[in-house]
């Protein structure tokens, strides 16, 4: 069973039909063609799949797309300042935070949601708003750092 949805992805909004059981994720990816958001669990044990809904983080595999109807995403793609990475982009270059890259999507939506809300973590308060982004690459050392420079750099 289909049903019609807007989804509002990046500040553009997409008229779809979706299968009421469809995630967000699937969605977004298959549907809207973003596909910089990535599913590692399928079960929210993650996190590579984060995007903003409203401003609030949640883990997009298991949210529904029909859940998401009217709201504001934002993907890892709308991070971007127009053709410029975002500060919080550039810094995990710089600092090391990406390594196989598979989480990096995830750990930016979550560094951003934090950095909106504390503009000045500590790197406990980091680890803490990270905690549900898995990485297996980096040891997070890089990520952390990472985020703390975007912080500084404001």
């Amino acid at each position: 069973m289909s049903t019609d949805i807007t989804l509002t992805v990046n500040g553009e909004s997409y008229p779809l039909s979706v299968d009421a059981h469809a995630s967000l994720l699937q969605t977004v990816r298959s549907q809207v063609g973003l596909t910089g958001s990535k599913e590692g669990c399928d079960d929210s044990e993650c996190g590579a799949c984060m995007m903003l809904i409203d401003g609030r983080p949640v883990n997009s595999c298991s949210y529904l797309a029909v859940q998401a109807d009217g709201a504001e995403i934002t993907t890892v793609e709308g991070l971007a300042e127009g053709p410029e990475l975002s500060t919080l982009q550039r810094t995990f270059l710089e600092k090391g935070g990406v390594q196989c890259g598979f989480c990096t999507p995830g750990m930016l939506v979550s560094a951003t949601a934090l950095l909106r809300d504390n503009p000045a973590p500590s790197d406990d308060e980091i680890r803490i708003a990270l905690s549900g982004n898995l990485c297996r690459c980096t040891g997070y050392d890089g990520i952390v750092a990472a985020v703390a420079a975007a912080a500084e750099q404001g």
